[in-house]
């Protein structure tokens, strides 16, 4: 039976029209995860708070915090406001942009790539203000750093909707990904595995967790291989099944490739654990991930609660990840949970997870419906703690002077 995590932050339903209480988008189920100036991105003025509660001035467990990452496949926003350790999504949003379409072939990003991407970023921009968001950070990934127009586009941008966009590392791309899921990890100590399948490119992050503390890396590797870039560099899919298989073990064969170095890198570190029979641990958070886990729970349509935290045999997600490829794209589009958005990537999704399952052959598979944008809200929420703090401090030390 597979057993679920308790969540690590509590939802409120205070989402608006385009978005459904569990942070996905209404219409396709897509999952919805230190500026300074005064534009939506970051501390601005936005709606004007109430008479005797200035803008800047409320407690810090009032204080709205929001992060946006926009990838190759997906704009996602979310905004929270802290709640002890953890934190209250009070808002979210998410589109499918496919940002990265067609940058496999041409190395730039599309005029109309860039257009949906805008419309997305304009409805961000506008909760931004709308939720009086106190600090925010916004990000782009793979797309924007593959792109050759990318810093244009950031440009253009932060120009038309207030939006000042980060391109990120991939290794600060793999270090919010594990800030924002890690607690999902099963219990115990020892070295674990958490990925991130996207749609651009895949983090791999080997870390080394203590009981009680957030782990610390021990090795990572970023492939540029995620469910948009690998269905466009294999091209289009063939009609019959012989095709499709071939197909299929092309994307197995990229993505293998391309991990080489790492697999041989955390090679000796599995060969160890295996003398101390110590579990493998594996934890991945990706659309990809939760869309094969709903199959696996048989769900008419996406639910987050039941999918986020969930453990699954990787048995399971092998046998599904293998039916789901050899299908035809209407077999697909009629799945649950896939549909018509997803059918046509899930096959590259599929392919990536597989080749993951060989690399670190755990017995059980951990599911996050969290990742980049939970980790900026962590940061974020814990740098404003410690300032908190520090200002509480000052304040405390200024009384006692004037005594």
């Amino acid at each position: 039976m597979a057993d679920n995590h308790p969540p690590a932050m509590r939802e409120e339903n205070e989402s608006g029209t385009d978005e459904r209480p569990d942070g996905r988008d209404a219409a396709t189920g897509d999952s919805i995860p230190d500026k300074s100036s005064s534009r939506p991105d970051g501390p601005h003025p936005g709606p004007i708070p109430r008479p005797g509660a200035p803008w800047g001035t409320l407690p810090f467990h009032r204080q709205a915090f929001a992060a946006i990452d926009l990838g190759t496949n997906n704009c996602r926003l979310l905004i929270a406001r802290p709640q002890g350790e953890n934190f209250v999504v009070i808002d979210a949003f998410s589109r499918v942009v496919r940002l990265g379409e067609g940058l496999a072939q041409s190395g730039r990003l599309s005029d109309a790539a860039m257009d949906r991407a805008l419309g997305a970023l304009s409805v961000c921009a506008d909760k931004l203000r709308r939720r009086n968001v106190y600090l925010a950070r916004s990000v782009a990934t793979e797309a924007c750093r593959r792109a050759s127009n990318g810093e244009a586009f950031i440009e253009r941008v932060r120009r038309e909707t207030g939006i000042a966009l980060d391109i990120i590392s991939a290794k600060e791309e793999a270090r919010l990904a594990v800030l924002g899921c890690h607690i999902l990890l099963e219990q115990g100590e020892g070295p674990a595995m958490i990925f991130d399948i996207g749609g651009g490119s895949t983090e791999m992050v080997l870390v080394e967790s203590v009981r009680g503390e957030i782990p610390r890396i021990h090795d990572w590797q970023s492939v540029p291989w995620g469910v948009v870039s690998l269905t466009e560099t294999c091209g289009g899919e063939p009609d019959d099944d012989r095709g499709r298989a071939a197909r299929y073990a092309r994307m197995r064969e990229l993505v293998r490739d391309s991990l080489a170095p790492f697999t041989m890198r955390v090679w000796d570190r599995l060969e160890a654990e295996r003398e101390h029979e110590v579990p493998l641990r594996l934890l991945g958070t990706s659309g990809t991930v939760t869309t094969l886990a709903s199959v696996h729970l048989d769900l008419p349509q996406y639910d987050r609660r039941a999918v986020d935290g969930l453990i699954v045999p990787a048995d399971s997600m092998r046998g599904i990840a293998s039916r789901l490829s050899g299908m035809s794209p209407a077999e697909r589009r009629g799945q649950p949970c896939i549909g018509r958005e997803r059918s046509d990537l899930v096959v590259a999704g599929c392919a990536i997870l597989a080749s993951i399952l060989d690399i670190w052959p755990a017995d059980r598979l951990g599911v996050a419906d969290r990742g980049i944008r939970e980790g900026i809200l962590r940061s974020l929420m814990a740098a404003g703690g410690a300032a908190e703090k520090s200002r509480a401090a000052l304040r405390e030390a200024r009384r006692a002077a004037s005594r």
